[in-house]
């Protein structure tokens, strides 16, 4: 590598800059990101668009001659969020695929390096967006702020409907901003429309902003997106044409069929799709955020080759052709790798994945005890949790979780040696959403390094639960009690890491008299 460029320093021993070969194991996670394969002529707005809908984009440096830039963000969730997401979706920039993995750098230091006034010029020009005070530049007016007021509700509506679009391929794709609480289909003046609500105005306006004039499939299912008049839905039945998220006990409605019987048969029956490109249309998704030109068609499939007559009803694969449904879609069992098999235990991944769900049984395999299967208590509850935590460091070593082949854990057979490794938790008190429309569903965060507390008794003082805390290994940083509420309080760690096995430690953790401690993530810091 040639000493000359400007650039050399900030590539910690030059391993950011080889060749990425699949042999090459992944770094692990960090909050700056190494982008590959940019445009030579994307602006700097372009490249923060990625990280924008995953959280605040904190500096940027952009390598023009090599086609990289490395992008940081506030913090490490963000930056593992965003690639969790970008992993199975490849983004695009002017039509042009980007590669994204985590950086060597746990930060990006361009303070002496040439040529950043423009990068700092744009980050501010967001840094405004997002704070309110200031429209994107090339924006109509108002389209880059959240205005006070703003609606959490979307109306979508798709156009050149050549393939069905189901409730559940929305939620998978809106769900990637925030969390979706509910969704109501309908067809009118012959469109198909949707109304969805998010838990946050703000995931509202960047799901808006990332996919309005999106296309679901390949050339065809192309989202209009704006902010309903309304500002919550009312949910009266969970079936394929509507569902609220908060409140799984609500009545399917009039006994209808979950799938129209037409339709039915173009899926073809659930639990023979093989392959998720199946058929003669393959679609392939083309969901490639943030991209402002329309999206590209692979080789080998002009525009016309999606056209409603290639749909036979081999193409089985409406509701798996989203990716990261890797195993059979509407499973609620998670496969999850990578574990530490002389920490883990069935109760640590019941109470951390809890917090996503309620599970109903964790089995960790006798023969391979970094690996477990997880059973949601549905489909949206694993993808919740698959989507939070995948990609998270948890005793030293970064969990991955997947969409299992199996459709329910097993227990094991009476007088079978077991080692008690599986557990089954469908009885639990500790299920946090058992509780039609309970609040918890509104204070779903991916994993923070504060932790809220909560159910704390009048006579527990500040230091007897930061020395709870420190008892369990963890640094603490920062501390607050709620004004309003002392039976709250905010508790800010040293790493995501350490809170993740502080909650896994300490929620249920009884402080006497009759008051067993709450902890989750917190979306705030102190």
């Amino acid at each position: 590598m040639n000493n000359s460029t400007p650039s050399a320093g900030v590539y910690a021993n030059g391993n950011d800059n080889k060749k990425f070969k699949g042999d090459r194991p992944p770094c692990s996670p960090s909050r700056v990101l190494h982008l590959r394969k940019i445009p030579s002529d994307v602006t700097e707005a372009e490249v923060i668009s990625l990280g924008l809908p995953f959280g605040k984009v904190t500096n940027l440096l952009m390598l023009k001659g090599k086609s990289q830039a490395f992008l940081e963000m506030a913090s490490e969730e963000a930056a593992v969020t965003m690639v969790n997401y970008y992993t199975p979706v490849t983004p695009h920039l002017r039509s042009q695929p980007v590669f994204i993995q985590y950086s060597n750098h746990r930060e990006l230091k361009t303070d002496n390096l040439p040529n950043q006034a423009r990068a700092q010029a744009a980050l501010q020009a967001v840094g405004a967006v997002q704070s309110g005070s200031l429209a994107l530049p090339g924006a109509p007016p108002n389209e880059g702020t959240v205005l006070p007021g703003q609606s959490p509700v979307l109306r979508i509506i798709i156009e050149n409907l050549f393939y069905p679009v189901t409730l559940d391929v929305l939620h998978q794709i809106f769900s990637k901003f925030g969390t979706v609480l509910k969704i109501i289909t309908f067809t009118k003046n012959n469109q198909f429309q949707a109304l969805l609500q998010y838990a946050d105005p703000s995931n509202a306006h960047y799901a808006k902003m990332a996919l309005d004039g999106q296309n679901i499939y390949n050339a065809c299912c192309t989202l209009r997106i704006d902010f309903s008049k309304l500002t919550s839905l009312n949910v009266k039945y969970n079936n394929d044409k509507s569902r609220d998220f908060t409140r799984l006990d609500l009545p399917t409605g009039d006994g209808q069929p979950s799938l129209e019987p037409p339709m039915a048969a173009a899926f073809g029956a659930p639990g023979i799709i093989s392959s998720p490109y199946a058929g003669a249309a393959g679609f392939a998704p083309a969901i490639g955020f943030p991209q402002a030109t329309g999206l590209s068609v692979p080789a080998g499939l002009g525009p016309g080759a999606l056209g409603p007559l290639t749909i036979t009803s081999s193409a089985v694969t409406g509701r798996m052709a989203i990716p990261g449904a890797g195993g059979m879609p509407g499973n609620s069992v998670l496969l999850v790798t990578n574990l530490n098999p002389d920490l883990i235990t069935p109760h640590g991944l019941f109470i951390l994945f809890g917090v996503y769900g309620d599970v109903h049984r964790v089995k960790i395999m006798f023969n391979k005890k970094e690996n477990a299967l997880v059973q949601m208590a549905d489909a949206n509850q694993a993808q919740l949790a698959m989507s939070h935590l995948s990609g998270q460091r948890l005793y030293g070593k970064v969990l991955r979780a997947t969409l299992s082949k199996h459709q329910a854990v097993q227990l094991p057979r009476e007088g079978q040696e077991d080692q008690g490794l599986t557990k089954d938790f469908s009885n639990s008190p500790l299920h946090r959403f058992k509780k039609p429309g309970s609040k918890n569903f509104q204070n779903i965060f991916p994993p923070s390094a504060t932790l809220h507390l909560s159910n704390i008794p009048p006579s527990v003082t500040v230091d007897d639960l930061k020395n709870l805390f420190t008892e369990a290994g963890c640094s603490v940083k920062a501390f607050k009690f709620f004004q309003k509420d002392r039976k709250m309080a905010l508790i800010q760690l040293g790493s995501v890491e350490e809170a993740i096995q502080a909650l896994i430690e300490l929620h249920n953790h009884d402080l006497g008299e009759n008051h067993h401690l709450r902890v989750s993530f917190s979306k705030s810091t102190i």
